[in-house]
């Protein structure tokens, strides 16, 4: 009888790994090769479920080296962002689980403390990581810890050094003099362009183990009085001022008292393994500086990678290793949002010259790539600083432009402060475009914008809109740029639109006031459902199975958060049997409160039952955006299954009138 071969696993070590401790038996030859299955294993999981692509592929070889070099999880890793951790992922017991990565119920695409010891720090967003390992290490030292032989790595990267608060990390840290190691992950997307081998030799040799215990000597014989002082300082100096001429990156990082190491190839694991063991052996804190090829191993990733830094699954030909997405649509797809936003700021800019569009190192994200190829001069990008985003068009608009910052909406929570002090305060004309508002998805509960409606409309001077679809989002940032005189923050999903005509000229719609989108014929047998942004279309969905049902429903488009449009929820409040809002958006000081606080101020919270539908008091998971939006109950479905038990219930008073609709103000 004959045995039926089982074919031959093309990562063969890479399938004897189950922790880092595995890794930690290769040699370098092995290690080699692990990194080559790693990337073949790395292309062929995201090309059946999508995520975050080219950062990962980046960073193979230097996860591989943190991995052999450091005692992980003894050791801690803490990586930025968290997009450039899915090789960390495979390598710490999760690459069987990676085909339900960023699904709902799957892994996160993040590192994540409870999902497993190997993550020492949860991060979604940039510029975290030296200053989370600064506190790591230094907890290490304080007696209760007893963890001083404990190695604290931040790797940071992808742009994530461009943000102030890695700055404000470095600066303090070099001054604990504690041996926190940070590695920057340069890919070409944040510092530096290459400074040469030349470098690479000289912080080697002054980093090499010889070197390093010369200069412990020597600092034991200057603490025990053998050598003066200024003698030691002068050395020192002379030290730094060399490498700084071969390396203008050490100069930099040598002045925030960090030694600098590199920069080295980061796709050479000798190389990287030999400069991580001579940061172990540095007796205070040390940059390790690694040049890397974002997309590394897959050539479209390699050409562009900034369109694959995040990708849905895409068809793969092996032949060529060329990637190219999924098309699963037959039909056209309206437009998303941000495209729409990206074409009317074009607009905006065109006809008021006072116009300017502002990122925070997200043009493709938000859209203004357009404005920075039609009209570059009124085009600013700043790089990961959402605080300085903020002032600085707080700066242009206290001189009369009329700036567009455009920042997804988790994003601009790091700018609280800066909206405050530098805006509502002033009442200065900046407009808050925040893409990404409400459930975002697959990147989860780092990046959905569920918190901007409670952070914002407590805000004095603040006007706070969402639009129930493309064109009027087209038409509330006219609005905004040509009728506000103060702050102004609009809310708008991620994704496409849903396919809404866009007239030749937008229309002006004036400050405060709703819409009836549908009318009840007897309101007060009827559910008034109040909807906010994306939510006003599943409500109207929701009303024409309600008719089905026979309960009768007023549709509202809210449209303003702040202010309500006070005079129309009064009239419809007092006439109806039930009030209903629906947003997408945490339920706590959100829109539903909104309207909960005018009630109770008017006198009517009494009189009326109110159901607030939202988002309740948890972080939202990872899914996709329908999967999520059920769950939470804020679609159809979820409506009409409120809606349809409380009017069942009758637990409502009855109103103060029966009059028909026709008696109501439009």
């Amino acid at each position: 009888m004959n045995s039926v071969e089982e074919p031959q696993s093309d990562t063969p070590l890479l399938d004897k790994i189950s922790s880092p401790a595995d890794v930690r038996q290769l040699n370098r030859s092995q290690l080699a090769h692990l990194c080559d299955e790693l990337r073949r294993d790395l292309i062929k999981s995201i090309n059946q479920v999508g995520g975050h692509f080219a950062s990962s592929l980046g960073v193979v070889e230097l996860t591989v080296a943190l991995h052999a070099v450091f005692d992980t999880p003894h050791d801690r890793l803490v990586w930025d962002v968290g997009h450039q951790a899915y090789i960390h992922k495979i390598l710490t017991g999760r690459r069987q689980q990676f085909i339900r990565v960023r699904s709902l119920g799957g892994i996160s695409g993040f590192p994540r403390r409870s999902e497993s010891i190997y993550d020492a720090f949860g991060a979604g967003h940039a510029g975290t990581s030296i200053s989370a390992a600064a506190g790591m290490i230094e907890a290490s030292h304080h007696d209760y810890a007893a963890r001083a032989d404990r190695r604290v790595v931040a790797v940071i990267g992808d742009g994530a050094m461009t943000a102030g608060m890695a700055f404000e990390a470095l600066n303090h840290s070099g001054q604990l003099k504690r041996q926190l190691i940070v590695v920057l992950n340069d890919n070409g997307m944040s510092i530096a362009p290459n400074v040469g081998a030349l470098s690479w030799a000289f912080s080697r040799t002054l980093t090499g183990r010889f070197s390093t215990s010369a200069r412990r000597h020597f600092k034991s014989l200057v603490r025990r009085g053998f050598i003066p002082q200024t003698f030691y300082r002068t050395l020192d100096r002379v030290e730094d001022v060399t490498q700084g001429f071969f390396s203008l990156p050490a100069m930099l990082f040598e002045s925030f008292g960090y030694r600098y190491i590199g920069p080295i190839d980061g796709h050479n694991i000798e190389q990287l393994i030999q400069a991580l063991e001579r940061a172990k052996e540095q007796d205070g804190p040390v940059l390790v500086h690694a040049q890397t090829l974002k997309g590394k191993g897959f050539s479209p990733a390699e050409a562009d990678p900034v369109k694959y830094h995040a990708v849905g699954p895409f068809a793969l030909l092996r032949k060529r290793m060329f990637g190219l997405p999924h098309k699963n649509k037959v039909h056209e797809i309206p437009p998303t949002y941000t495209e729409i936003f990206g074409r009317t700021m074009v607009e905006l800019c065109h006809k008021d010259k006072r116009v300017v569009g502002i990122t925070a190192a997200m043009p493709d994200g938000t859209g203004l790539d357009v404005l920075a190829r039609e009209m570059p001069d009124r085009f600013f990008d700043v790089a990961i600083a959402e605080q300085h985003a903020v002032t600085f068009a707080a700066g242009l608009a206290a001189e009369g432009m009329r700036p567009v910052c455009a920042i997804y909406s988790s994003f601009l929570q790091r700018a609280f402060d800066q909206i405050m002090h530098d805006v509502c305060l002033q009442s200065l004309p900046v407009i808050f475009a925040m893409d990404r508002a409400g459930l975002v998805g697959e990147d989860g509960p780092t990046h959905h914008g569920v918190f901007d409606l409670a952070y914002l409309r407590m805000f004095p001077n603040m006007t706070l809109m969402a639009p129930k679809d493309e064109a009027e989002l087209r038409d509330m940032l006219h609005t905004a740029a040509s009728r506000c005189n103060g702050p102004v923050a609009i809310r708008y999903p991620r994704g496409a639109g849903i396919g809404a005509a866009m007239p030749p000229k937008p229309r002006l719609i004036e400050i405060g006031r709703a819409e009836v989108l549908k009318q009840a014929i007897m309101p007060a047998d009827s559910a008034l459902i109040i909807a906010l942004g994306q939510t006003v279309h599943p409500a109207l969905d929701a009303a024409k199975e309600l008719i089905r049902r026979g309960i009768d429903c007023t549709v509202v488009n809210a449209r303003f958060v702040k202010p309500l449009d006070e005079q129309l929820l009064h009239e419809l409040i007092t006439h109806h049997a039930l009030v209903v809002t629906v947003e997408d958006h945490v339920l706590q000081g959100g829109f539903g409160s909104a309207v909960l606080e005018f009630m109770a101020d008017a006198g009517l919270s009494a009189q009326q039952t109110l159901i607030r539908l939202g988002i309740g008091d948890s972080f939202v998971e990872h899914g996709s955006q329908r999967e999520l939006r059920h769950k939470h109950g804020i679609d159809k479905d979820a409506i009409v299954v409120r809606v349809t038990a409380a009017m069942m219930k009758r637990q409502v008073r009855k109103p103060q009138s029966s009059l028909p609709f026709s008696a109501l103000r439009h």
